[in-house]
């Protein structure tokens, strides 16, 4: 039996040949997926490009990475319902605020495992070593020191 092509839908990251814009993280493609779902959930249709910008995947693309991973166990129930949660309220939890601590580190751990899954298929841009590394800011003396104890937070949670 003969191996079917997809001939629709995804691309296989030939989206930036056709003048689509890759979002620039999994966190920006995430906020767009939950912003698409709740307009498709009140009654909005979609077609493809018919956005203000072109985007590299459909709503749908997101959610079948996100399944993936779940299926293969890189992501649990918890991770997946933080980034329901925080992508509705559309901010991502804050690592400072105590009730919030346990969620901020299962939602930076789910958009890491997304990443590269994300990068592989040409929704969001590759992430070079700098870029990823400048764009977080090392933090304050006083950061520092609650940064020690977070896992402590975490598991008093």
């Amino acid at each position: 039996m003969k191996n079917k092509v997809n001939t629709k839908g995804y691309d296989g990251g030939n989206a930036q040949a056709q003048g689509a814009i890759p979002f620039e993280s999994a966190e920006e493609a995430w906020f767009w997926f939950i912003t698409a779902q709740q307009a498709r959930n009140d009654g909005a249709r979609f077609t493809a490009g018919g956005g203000l910008l072109q985007r590299p995947c459909e709503p749908v693309d997101i959610l079948k990475v996100l399944d993936g991973l779940h299926r293969k166990r890189h992501l649990k129930r918890d991770h997946l319902l933080v980034l329901r949660h925080y992508g509705r309220r559309n901010m991502p939890p804050e690592r400072r605020r105590q009730k919030e601590a346990r969620a901020f580190y299962l939602w930076e751990e789910a958009l890491e495992r997304m990443t590269p899954v994300l990068e592989r298929k040409g929704i969001i841009r590759k992430q070079s070593w700098v870029t990823q590394h400048l764009a977080q800011t090392p933090p304050s003396s006083s950061e520092f020191q609650v940064s020690l104890f977070d896992h402590e937070l975490i598991a008093a949670q």
